[in-house]
């Protein structure tokens, strides 16, 4: 019967080691390999996400892997301080500060930057609980 209990989501990179490393030493998070060569980032709370290698990977133009933060500013200092570009959008397409913040009247603050595959990744305001 279908069910959602272990269901998970996934996307492509071009260079599984380069994400190897940026999932494991830039960002911090758990990182398995599986014997079929592909990626599974272990997120806290049980979930999982399959990276796997693709020769003609296309990166995603939509953000594939959200990160709710309790404090977004340091959150986008940390990754700036990591290496990591925050500021990936002109104004034109998403207004955003120097640092690639953008805070809308409605929504939570919210900031993206790239994996090295070109896909797009984002730290945002938590929800209020």
């Amino acid at each position: 019967m279908f069910s959602s209990v272990h269901a998970f989501s996934g996307f492509s990179v071009d260079d599984v080691d380069a994400a190897r490393t940026f999932y494991r030493d830039t960002l911090g998070l758990r990182v398995q390999d599986n014997p079929m060569g592909f990626l599974t980032l272990e997120l806290e709370g049980g979930g999982r996400v399959l990276v796997y290698g693709k020769e003609e990977h296309t990166p995603a133009t939509f953000t594939v892997l959200n990160f709710p933060v309790s404090d977004l500013e340091a959150a986008v200092e940390e990754l700036n301080s990591r290496g990591v570009q925050t500021k990936i959008y002109d104004d034109s397409e998403f207004p955003t500060d120097s640092r690639g913040i953008m805070r809308e009247s409605e929504g939570p603050g919210i900031a993206w930057f790239r994996d090295p595959a070109g896909n797009v990744l984002a730290v945002l305001d938590e929800e209020p609980e």
